[in-house]
């Protein structure tokens, strides 16, 4: 079968999940939607409430904010697309809108790794350094350290795109994964990639492992000092505002890196999209839940609003009452 080069007439084919029975597809569908929904109002909601609650203005909440804008971003990037291919008509996908779909995920995956990176480099300083968080952590370094991630997320995806979509495909057009991503593009290619892999896997080990590695040193000092600590109830203080995080970083870095870190691994199209599922969808969801449920200022921060919301529509409710009443006295 002849080789061609991607033009912008390509056309991909999704198989997304259509190779599964209809009960599980429809199940499917359920799922991806009611994640989608709940991943935008959960993070939505944090960024808002961080915005407007002065409480919150702390490095924490700032990094916090722009993960849960990355998640929104990273998971819209990808599931407005699965939704469309549970249908026949939505499963095609031009070359432009591969490039851009695979662009937009890379910016947000590169992005999250570093916000993390920078979240673990926060709470080493507040526990270790408490003494010089405040005068370490300006917001002129919050601001400077989250456009140094996006430099560096979109830096990564644009060279990934400069490798992965000059490559010439067989006759063959179809993705076996529910979007554009690295493993199913590769295995669409005619050419010996091993060269272009070796370069992939550089650009995905420096975007993960070096993190990892900060990641790893920074709790190795934080466990060292909290172990340090005499209060049973300051230990534990300590631990909360880790553990979130500490969750979230086990669950994306080990699933990307199982996915992404490999040479010579044949691409296995069903095991590839379960665990695509975990970084793409099941993270943006949970996420808002892990830091908002199990941190007492963001509970109580979100409370504050809603009573103010509610107080807000009453007070409007009685205004709009009393200017009815008086119309009505004042025509009579």
């Amino acid at each position: 079968m002849g080789s061609e080069t991607p033009t912008n007439e390509t056309v991909f084919l999704l198989l997304g999940f259509s190779d599964l029975p209809l009960m599980a597809q429809g199940s499917l569908f359920v799922f991806f939607f009611f994640s989608y929904l709940l991943s935008l109002v959960g993070n939505g909601l944090i960024i808002v409430t961080i915005t407007l609650s002065p409480q919150l203005n702390s490095p924490m909440y700032f990094f916090l904010r722009t993960l849960s804008f990355v998640e929104i971003c990273c998971i819209s990037s990808t599931v407005p697309k699965v939704l469309q291919s549970f249908t026949l008509m939505g499963r095609t996908i031009s070359f432009t809108g591969c490039v851009t779909q695979f662009f937009t995920f890379a910016v947000a995956a590169g992005c999250e790794c570093t916000i993390l990176t920078v979240m673990a480099f926060d709470r080493y300083m507040a526990i270790c350094h408490p003494l010089r968080y405040s005068s370490v952590m300006r917001a002129n370094l919050c601001y400077l350290l989250t456009m140094v991630s996006w430099i560096f997320a979109v830096v990564n995806a644009v060279v990934h795109c400069s490798l992965l979509f000059r490559l010439p495909y067989c006759g063959s057009h179809l993705i076996a994964h529910f979007f554009c991503d690295v493993p199913p593009l590769i295995s669409l290619a005619c050419v010996n990639t091993f060269s272009i892999e070796v370069c992939l896997l550089i650009l995905s080990a420096t975007a993960t492992v070096i993190p990892t590695v900060l990641i790893i040193c920074s709790y190795i000092n934080i466990l060292t000092s909290i172990f340090q600590l005499h209060s049973a109830e300051s230990r534990y203080k300590a631990f909360s505002t880790c553990g979130s995080h500490l969750v979230s970083v086990v669950i994306f870095y080990g699933t990307a890196m199982f996915v992404h870190l490999r040479l010579d691994n044949p691409f296995s199209s069903y095991n590839d999209r379960m665990l695509a599922l975990s970084y793409c969808v099941i993270i943006p969801t949970i996420n808002p839940m892990i830091y908002s449920l199990k941190n007492k200022e963001m509970k109580a921060a979100i409370r504050k609003l809603s009573h103010k919301h509610f107080r807000f529509q009453g007070l409007n409710k009685q205004k709009n009452y009393n200017n009815k009443c008086y119309s009505g006295i004042k025509s009579k």
